[in-house]
């Protein structure tokens, strides 16, 4: 087993590196949801953020445990996976509600639908019978 002094340079030159980079993107992403000014702006830099920020992190986890441990580990990848694949997601339920509650709530800022809601309908059968 190696300790930390023994690991060698261009290992710690790859898992500082990495290190930095997903820490920049995740900072860069934060930055993002600050200056943002509306929650549909604010969804967009935070999950680009944690996606490429996860992978550098995790990267860099790669190389140290793999180096470390004089075997290959590969098991951070489930994680880098598991965020890559449940960010989106989670990202487009969010829009989406937001999106209906707006619609809902007739926000001006938000575009209109191109399928009308049930009220939308009522609403233009009352006017037709008028």
């Amino acid at each position: 087993m190696m300790s930390n002094a023994d690991l060698p340079v261009w290992a710690a030159v790859a898992v500082a590196f990495f290190l930095l980079l997903g820490a920049s993107l995740a900072l860069i992403g934060t930055y993002g949801f600050m200056r943002m000014q509306n929650f549909y702006e604010r969804l967009h830099a935070p999950t680009l953020g944690t996606s490429w920020g996860t992978g550098g992190i995790v990267m860099a986890s790669m190389i140290y445990f793999t180096v470390s441990g004089e075997r290959l580990v590969i098991h951070e990848l489930l994680v880098g996976l598991f965020i890559t694949l449940t960010t989106p997601v989670t990202l487009m339920l969010l829009a989406r509600a937001a999106l209906h509650r707006d619609r809902a709530e007739r926000n001006p800022d938000v575009p209109v639908a191109s399928i009308p809601f049930p009220d939308d309908e009522a609403e233009a059968e009352a006017e037709k019978k008028e």
